[in-house]
């Protein structure tokens, strides 16, 4: 049973050390452990589950899908094939690292005991899946690959060198404060929740990919394409750590059994004679290796009239699907065998349906990940990336281990950092750890994801725009604070929320770096819609994001390096890096420019919370004994009797808590007491009080008492207060027009808008046309708009609002027309504002024209079909509707039928409805 975790003293950390530092069990971090300790380095391994059963590879593998066997293909051949893969966008260095020593590799596992197909000659049993080249190897027994690697780390020789930390989780690098080096990690125990910091000569990130970026259609959290424990930990600590990741625009898509999350496998089935086909049977597939091009065609085939889509295994004999059922039942999914028996599905009659996977980040699998050169190095000293954390496109289980082996043989020159750490670096780590558990009743780790991978359905997975894409930006930073009140209380938890940040800060990066690439490239990987073109003359080049100094996350347009190997249909430009800083958000849904900073309040008179002086209150953060008995009480919902004292508390947190009591209960009084802490001296009192009275104010007595007491708040100088004060007067109709138009003089523009709406629940006209010349727009567009809402409205006084500068006022006051009456002479003035420069007052002047006599609105209103607004043309087809008796109305709204704005279409058909 897990025990309650108490947050522990960082100076009581658990400290180790090492020559090379491995973060990651899986494929990569277990071949850089045994080639770091094979060249004498004292190996840390550190595993936030445990090594014998970590990592993609800990199911097995069905085979190797870029296996460059002599005589069977040529690492040039690969080269090429992968730079078209990736649509020329490739550091040619690296992938030819996997093309030349992959085949060594392979014999290296081999000897380890790693079984891979062979021929009756006892040749490597080569498999060709695409038009051009033979590079799958099948694995019948690949079932049994992590047994083995385990079985290499606990030989004694490995033993005395690696020294293995299974269920330790770091959450930052360190790094040295001089020269940015990397000199060790700062994690926890996943178990028993201890602090462990680490000093490394070299530090090597073999994480995996960021396999809980998406949300998979069944909606389970670990219901991934990719190993659901890759929460995209490596990508942040990189990120957090100053090194460059590139190609995170690039996100990797798959296609998939229909409602099971696993992969297809036409890798294995391809080989053996399987195809993918669409509903007609009909192969459909033009790409020439598994790419983004190829999930393109996918998903178009997928949407059209052809769909579905399937893997057609049923033409094969027997012993055909026999033997790929033997793989793909076990080693490859074990599950899969009983998802087919439960649907009464057999390969021998039955073609497996296919769909596409939640999108996620991976290099080995599509190009997303820590920027590396030929030895693994990051752009931080001494930190290395390997597997699919590293962008090395289409690296694969052998690219993994190569690079593995890359890194373990860099990183082995280094000895233990013995110096001192920054300080600042380990605090910021701790509090990443374990601020959950100062929140334990905060929203739980699995709705705090749910919602955030939900965002990047919603906003970031292609086909992508702009807009989308800003508004992903916008909602992760609002995330940003929602994972930061999570709660927790075991160390299993504080993993969980932990990857939640991981996984949050992976979803920037995708969208801002989406955002940043302004064109179509890689097909389905990065489909812009608002730049659907490739263009290769601006953009063939790497998209790089790091960390800029101020803590922002900033971009450089890198130029591909010459290639090794020529490819015809790509001519890198070469030329200087472009420096593109951050990027701009697209306007989304904004009334003006959205350079314009908004008003904002004060964030200590803010009533969703208190973050000015009050917030530094001891009060505020400690837990005091009367606080306690205050809540114990809440339960027996008492009276204002027994609340009464802690409303009068010296601890505004008690006073507060008390108001909130009130709120809950709402005894005999409660409407006075909290009038009466209106005026108390603590913002968050007050904020508390009016709060609860806004909430209350429907079942609140209008006694005279509690008129009084918000008269008297009106006077407070919080002016958060003296809204909400405005509000519940005019709610419970304890204020008059004397009262409210004084408050048209107050400075804050908020309590003038409250004033306006409480005018006009007294039919104030009078006063509310004087608060036509009000400086601030927001209080002229309320007046505009009111002016309309009393109950017997004129058009008269909304005459010096119809010509007002600002385009939002003028055309709230014509809109304002329709509902106080356009009579010929305001007809007249609504029809010339038809040709206004601004849409609002255009779209205004329709709305008005609701009203008009017929005779003058529908000659005008005609033209307006074609205003190139599509709000305008809806105002004008709404107003259409009201003079649909009209013939020339009717036919007006005939010619809007196939208007391109769906609105403008679905309301002129209401016009035949009508009619009919």
């Amino acid at each position: 049973m897990d025990t309650p975790l108490t947050v522990p003293d960082p100076a009581g950390a658990t400290e180790l050390s090492c020559d090379v530092l491995v973060v990651g069990g899986g494929t990569a971090g277990t071949m850089a452990a045994l080639t770091a300790a094979e060249r004498g380095a004292r190996v840390l391994l550190l595993e936030k589950a445990h090594v014998r059963h970590s990592g993609a590879l800990a199911m097995g593998m069905d085979g190797v899908n870029n296996a460059v066997v002599p005589g069977r293909a040529e690492p040039d051949d690969y080269v090429a094939e992968i730079t078209r893969a990736n649509d020329g966008l490739v550091d040619q260095s690296t992938v030819r690292q996997t093309a030349t020593r992959g085949f060594a590799m392979v014999q290296r596992l081999e000897s380890y005991g790693v079984k891979f197909e062979k021929d009756e000659h006892g040749e490597y049993a080569v498999r060709q899946v695409h038009r051009s080249g033979s590079y799958v190897l099948p694995m019948p027994e690949g079932k049994d690959v992590k047994k083995v690697l385990y079985r290499q780390l606990r030989r004694r020789e490995m033993r005395e060198r690696i020294r293995i930390e299974n269920r330790v989780m770091p959450v930052r690098v360190l790094t040295h404060p001089d020269d940015g080096r990397a000199v060790g990690v700062a994690g926890f125990h996943t178990r028993t929740g201890e602090f462990v910091i680490v000093r490394a000569g070299a530090v090597i990130l073999a994480t995996g990919a960021c396999g809980r970026l998406g949300l998979p259609a069944s909606g389970y959290l670990y219901g991934t394409y990719e190993n659901p424990t890759n929460a995209g930990d490596g990508y942040a600590m990189a990120y957090h750590a100053g090194a460059a990741l590139t190609g995170i625009e690039c996100f990797q898509v798959n296609p998939l059994i229909k409602d099971y999350n696993g992969p297809a496998c036409a890798y294995v089935a391809n080989p053996f004679g399987g195809y993918q086909v669409n509903r007609h049977g009909e192969r459909f597939v033009e790409s020439d290796y598994w790419s983004g091009q190829m999930m393109a065609e996918f998903a178009a085939e997928l949407a059209s009239d052809r769909g579905p889509v399937y893997l057609k295994l049923s033409h094969l004999p027997e012993e055909t699907v026999g033997a790929v059922e033997s793989i793909l039942h076990t080693t490859e999914r074990p599950t899969r065998g009983t998802f087919h028996e439960g649907r009464g599905h057999d390969y021998r009659t039955h073609d497996v349906e296919m769909h596409i996977s939640e999108i996620g980040l991976c290099g080995g699998h599509s190009a997303s990940g820590v920027r590396v050169d030929a030895h693994a190095r990051t752009t931080v000293p001494r930190l290395y990336a390997a597997g699919d954390l590293a962008s090395v496109p289409h690296n694969y289980m052998i690219g993994a281990f190569v690079f593995g082996d890359l890194a373990g043989e860099d990183a082995a020159e280094y000895t233990a950092y013995e110096g001192e750490l920054d300080a600042r670096q380990v605090l910021d780590a701790h509090e990443l750890i374990y601020r959950p558990l100062r929140n334990p009743s905060g929203p739980p780790q699995p709705q705090v994801e749910y919602k955030l991978r939900r965002f990047v359905n919603d906003y970031v997975a292609p086909p992508k725009t702009g807009a989308k894409l800003s508004l992903a930006v916008e909602a992760f930073d609002r995330m940003s604070r929602e994972i930061a009140g999570m709660g927790a209380r075991t160390a299993h938890e504080l993993m969980r929320c932990a990857e939640v940040s991981f996984i949050r800060d992976c979803a920037e990066m995708a969208a801002r770096a989406s955002l940043a690439r302004t064109e179509s490239r890689w097909g389905l990987y990065h489909e812009r819609l608002d730049h659907p073109e490739r263009d290769d003359e601006g953009w063939l080049h790497h998209l790089d994001l790091r960390k800029s100094p101020s803590g922002a996350m900033e971009f450089t347009a890198r130029p591909v390096e010459p290639y090794v190997v020529p490819v015809p249909e790509f001519a890198p430009p070469g030329g200087p890096e472009r420096h593109l800083g951050e990027v701009e958000l697209v306007p989304v849904a904004t009334a003006g420019p959205r350079e314009a900073v908004p008003a904002a309040r004060p964030a200590d008179t803010a009533l969703t919370g208190v973050k000015g002086p009050e917030a530094e209150d001891p009060a505020a953060t400690a837990t005091s004994p009367r606080l306690l008995e205050l809540l114990g009480l809440v339960e027996d919902s008492p009276g204002l009797d027994v609340l009464g004292p802690y409303l009068e508390d010296a601890d505004p947190a008690v006073r507060a808590a008390a108001v909130t009591a009130l709120g809950e209960t709402a005894p005999a009084g409660t409407g006075p007491a909290l009038a009466a802490r209106l005026r108390d001296g603590s913002p968050r009192v007050r904020a508390a009080a009016a709060v609860a009275l806004r909430e209350l104010v429907e079942v609140l007595p209008a006694e005279p008492v509690l008129g009084e007491g918000l008269r008297k708040a009106l006077g407070v100088p919080d002016p958060a207060v003296r809204a909400a004060a405005l509000d519940v007067l005019r709610a419970l109709r304890l204020g008059d027009a004397p009262l409210y138009a004084a408050a048209l003089a107050d400075a804050e523009v908020d309590v003038r808008v409250g004033a306006v709406r409480a005018l006009v629940s007294v039919d104030a006209v009078e006063e509310l046309a004087r608060a036509a010349a009000d400086p601030a727009r927001e209080v002229r567009v309320a007046v505009a708009r009111d002016l309309a809402a009393v109950r017997d409205p004129r058009p008269g006084p909304l005459a010096p609002l119809l010509d007002d500068a600002d385009p939002l006022v003028g055309g709230a006051a014509l809109a304002a027309l329709a509902g106080a009456g356009c009579p010929p002479e305001y007809a007249a003035r609504a029809a010339g504002a038809l040709g206004a420069p601004a849409w609002q007052v255009r779209a205004g002047a329709a709305t008005a024209l609701r009203a008009a006599p017929a005779a003058l609105a529908v000659p005008a209103l005609a033209p307006v079909l074609a205003d190139g607004n599509a709000d305008v043309r809806k105002a004008a087809v709404l107003s259409l509707l009201a003079h649909r008796d009209d013939p020339a109305a009717r036919a007006a709204l005939a010619g809007a039928a196939d208007d391109p704005d769906a609105d403008v279409r679905a309301y002129a058909a209401r016009a035949a409805h009508a009619v009919h």
